[in-house]
């Protein structure tokens, strides 16, 4: 699990698949075991602002964002302090979302150039590129991929790359597009050809 304080009443939670088995979840588990997930994010609350030193007090925003081959991204938000609550009252309000997006980050445009050929036996032609803080990110719209194909472009991406726990979001917003569409089939096409 990592943590990162974004403001003085906000902070972001990244937990990968591997950390959800570690806790004894699987993807399915967040979506129909409501019990279970509100333990999992009260453990997760005060884990990181024991770790942040943040002080959690009246009602937490939860934003959940499930990424397809990344894991889970969590923003929380605190609200002001009703005066009528116990002070040892919180309230969560959590809101899952899971993205239909795949995204990757690459250390290396060659790496990116290598799993071009891969992708395209797998019928993938589409993605587009960014370039942010010293990375090159792959990012695929759910149209672009074939729902039977997903998992095997997860297993061949994952050799090349690393999923990435930013947001397409704050990619867009701050990255700086390298090809903006049918990124794989013109990289094919210029370098594997």
């Amino acid at each position: 699990m990592r943590v990162e304080r974004m403001s003085n009443n906000q902070f972001t939670i990244f937990l990968t698949f591997d950390d959800l088995i570690d806790r004894g979840f699987t993807k399915e588990d967040l979506w129909y075991d409501a019990a279970n997930v509100r333990h999992l994010f009260s453990d997760m609350m005060y884990e990181a602002s024991s770790e942040l030193g943040f002080e959690l007090e009246g009602v937490l925003l939860v934003q959940v964002h499930i990424m397809q081959a990344q894991g889970m991204h969590v923003v929380v938000t605190q609200k002001g302090m009703n005066s009528d609550w116990d002070d040892d009252f919180v309230e969560m309000k959590v809101t899952l979302d899971e993205s239909k997006e795949l995204m990757f980050a690459f250390d290396d445009f060659e790496d990116i150039i290598q799993v071009t050929p891969s992708l395209v036996k797998l019928g993938i032609n589409g993605g587009q590129i960014y370039h942010m803080n010293k990375r090159y990110y792959m990012l695929f719209r759910e149209a672009e991929l074939p729902q039977s194909n997903k998992e095997n472009v997860i297993a061949v991406m994952s050799e090349f790359s690393f999923p990435s726990i930013i947001t397409s979001y704050r990619l867009k917003e701050y990255g700086n597009v390298i090809m903006d569409s049918s990124a794989v089939i013109q990289l094919f096409d210029t370098f594997c050809r």
